[in-house]
């Protein structure tokens, strides 16, 4: 149809994009990658998607180049951008928790605090952001674009700190360096272009990838659990269930066993399972979930 309405879609390419594009797949939506080409296929005709850098993600949307897309928070404190923060998704290439930008010097030098870094050098990707931040301290600093292998810079002698952005700080250690401040916690965003944000159409589009969206990061973190109980053991058991709702009961035809279903933290399986058993519940069955919405 020629006149079909169509959501301009932004994928962050690099660190982000294999993570994104199983997010995707669980939410359903599959999307297939051409080699060098920017403008992956996707099982959805109302979506048209660009691959394109999260430094660059949110100018796009600004201008209307998309209507929507995911970066982080940080490349939109960065880039200034005023563009609709729909939602968060927190999600990595790591783990699923936020990142930090943190400041760091060399393992042995003497910096304990930023205000010690007056006057010095600093070397960082998130440039405008960092100048933001040392003026906004009150302490004068030289601010020095990187393009990339940060860490390096300290280590050779080419700055003096570096702000930097980590998960689990096994890079910065690796590279001898120590952190002496936080200075931003960031995340992958949802994001919308204002006027796309105001056309019916596009905004219930928007809101239904990240209504899908978030019921593939919520069901990460879930599993689904049956099990069969006697009806003299229930009570004992059901003290036991830590559901996310009220669980599923349900009578076994000409039995005095009940049949139970619960969604649950994947974190205290490994605890519960054994200790609903020595409770008395049989057939316990754990299944993984697509979505939880």
């Amino acid at each position: 149809m020629a006149n079909q309405p169509i959501l301009k879609l932004g994928i962050p390419k690099g660190s982000l994009q294999d993570a994104t594009i199983k997010l995707f797949e669980r939410s359903g939506w599959k999307i297939r990658q051409h080699h060098r080409n920017y403008f992956p296929e996707v099982n959805d005709d109302d979506l048209k998607l660009s691959m394109c850098r999260a430094q660059e993600m949110s100018r796009y949307v600004e201008d209307g180049t998309l209507d929507a897309g995911l970066t982080g928070k940080d490349w939109i404190l960065e880039n200034s951008s005023d563009v609709v923060e729909v939602a968060d998704l927190v999600y990595s290439k790591v783990s699923n928790r936020p990142a930090r930008w943190v400041l760091a010097v060399a393992g042995d030098s003497p910096y304990k605090r930023p205000e010690d870094l007056k006057g010095k050098k600093i070397a960082t990707e998130l440039n405008n952001f960092t100048k933001q931040y040392f003026e906004k301290a009150g302490i004068p600093v030289e601010v020095e674009f990187s393009w990339g292998a940060t860490e390096a810079k300290v280590v050779e002698g080419l700055a003096d700190a570096i702000v930097e952005v980590t998960e689990t700080g096994t890079t910065i250690k690796a590279h001898g360096l120590r952190i002496i401040a936080e200075l931003l916690l960031t995340n992958t965003k949802l994001i919308a272009n204002k006027e796309a944000w105001e056309d019916p159409w596009k905004r219930e589009k928007i809101e239904t990838l990240n209504l899908m969206l978030q019921g593939a990061l919520c069901a990460e973190k879930l599993v689904g659990l049956k099990m069969n109980v006697p009806e003299d053991k229930m009570d004992a058991i059901m003290e036991k269930l830590p559901a996310l709702t009220a669980p599923t009961v349900a009578h076994l035809y000409n039995t005095s066993w009940l049949s139970i279903e619960i969604v649950v933290d994947e974190g205290v399986v490994r605890d519960l399972i054994p200790e609903l058993k020595r409770l008395g519940a049989e057939g316990i069955i754990e299944y993984a979930l697509n979505k939880v919405i």
